[in-house]
């Protein structure tokens, strides 16, 4: 029985390198899906483009959306300010689509304090050795950034595992799988059959 299309929350975290981006990349793609790009404070790598990646905004125009509530949530995260664009997110779901939020642990323990009803999954490398190579295959940081993300990724994976924020932990050990299964947790139905 279908009834009217109901939209709802999709929140998608996990340390840096674990697969979240691609997985979140892949169900972007799907219609029934809304991604909100997030707005950040740090500087655009090479390949990223405004609007797409991130909405790059100076630290003081961010700073001012956040005084006026615009975010629906934001962190600091490795010096760095992060955040979700409420309108957007909120037109989305009343629109009857998944809004798909890709966050750090930060954001999303502020939106579940917050009392916002979603589906919370944390991506899990399958260790963190396997971690540390995908963040030297990038090639994008260097290698003070890849010691510091790998300090931030091995407390939020204790603190996600300890913490009651997320629903559901999924192994990116293989990323067609993980996403399959991501796409069940959230309630979407499989695209077209091939």
């Amino acid at each position: 029985m279908s009834g009217e299309a109901k939209g709802r929350l999709g929140v998608i975290s996990g340390p840096s390198g674990s697969g979240k981006t691609s997985i979140c990349r892949a169900l972007a793609r799907d219609p029934q899906v809304f991604f909100s790009v997030s707005a950040t404070t740090r500087p655009k790598r090479p390949g990223e483009v405004e609007g797409v990646d991130y909405w790059f905004l100076p630290e003081e125009e961010f700073r001012a959306k956040a005084s006026r509530g615009e975010f629906l949530e934001w962190a600091q995260y490795n010096g760095r300010f992060y955040g979700t664009l409420r309108k957007p997110v909120e037109d989305a779901i009343g629109a009857g689509k998944v809004a798909l939020l890709e966050i750090e642990l930060q954001g999303a323990t502020r939106l579940r304090e917050d009392g916002v009803e979603g589906t919370y999954i944390f991506i899990e490398p399958p260790s963190m050795e396997v971690l540390e190579e995908r963040l030297r295959k990038r090639g994008t940081e260097t290698e003070e950034e890849i010691r510091k993300r790998l300090e931030i990724a091995r407390r939020e994976w204790t603190q996600a595992r300890s913490g009651d924020v997320y629903d559901h932990f999924v192994r990116n050990d293989d990323l067609e799988r993980a996403g399959r299964e991501v796409r069940a947790l959230l309630g979407l139905e499989e695209e077209g059959g091939s």
